[in-house]
């Protein structure tokens, strides 16, 4: 019987989630969106800070056991400012994405809503399959 460890679990969870699109530009220079990942037994709650983003330009898509979050942020400073008088622009826009492992995760029955710059995605835990043996007649 397979003993399970649901701290590990959860940092291999953790771990094997976060791939790092920008990661040759040496750290956090265009970091991605951080998140938060609670374990609440029977699920698992994902909270992402978006802030200042639209629920339209936030896309969740699933491919296989992964999940891509992808937000887009468009440029601004060119629709609101034409003589370019900025004394300083720190908004931040561009394109955000994350992959996250859904290997544990219910897919089906996932939901999502997005509130006050944070989504929230609601991932049932796949059901425990039953250890089985079974004996084997050798012919």
């Amino acid at each position: 019987m397979a003993v399970s460890n649901p701290f590990r679990e959860l940092d291999e969870f953790e771990r094997s989630f976060f791939t790092n699109p920008f990661g040759f530009f040496g750290g956090d220079t265009l970091a991605a969106f951080r998140t938060d990942i609670l374990d609440n037994g029977k699920e698992y709650v994902l909270e992402a800070d978006l802030p200042g983003f639209d629920k339209k330009d936030i896309h969740l898509d699933i491919n296989n056991d992964v999940l891509t979050i992808h937000a887009e942020r468009n440029a601004e400073r060119e629709e609101k400012n034409d003589q370019n008088n900025y004394v300083r622009c720190e908004r931040s826009w561009g394109s955000y994405s994350r992959q996250f492992d859904l290997s544990g995760v219910d897919a089906e029955n996932m939901h999502a809503k997005y509130e006050n710059g944070v989504l929230t995605l609601t991932m049932p835990k796949k059901e425990p399959k039953p250890d089985t043996s079974r004996h084997l007649e050798i012919d």
